[in-house]
């Protein structure tokens, strides 16, 4: 099982990693905002994660990390 973080105090919600994960498992945070008044990512369904690191690899800002 891969292990997904998020700096989530510096993404700006651009939503390239939702759009790039295979299994549709990231969402933009529907509660959470951060300091600079984003929507951060987050993983909706951590255990159905299959480690590819798409998300992290489209991520403009290098906010996601990927450890399998």
């Amino acid at each position: 099982m891969a292990k997904v973080t998020f700096k989530t105090d510096i993404c700006k919600g651009c939503g390239l990693c939702v759009n790039a994960c295979p299994k549709h498992i990231l969402a933009l945070s529907q509660t959470v905002i951060n300091k600079k008044g984003h929507y951060p990512a987050e993983i909706t369904e951590p255990d159905a994660c299959i480690g590819c690191a798409s998300c992290a690899m489209m991520c403009p800002d290098c906010v996601i990390t990927v450890e399998r």
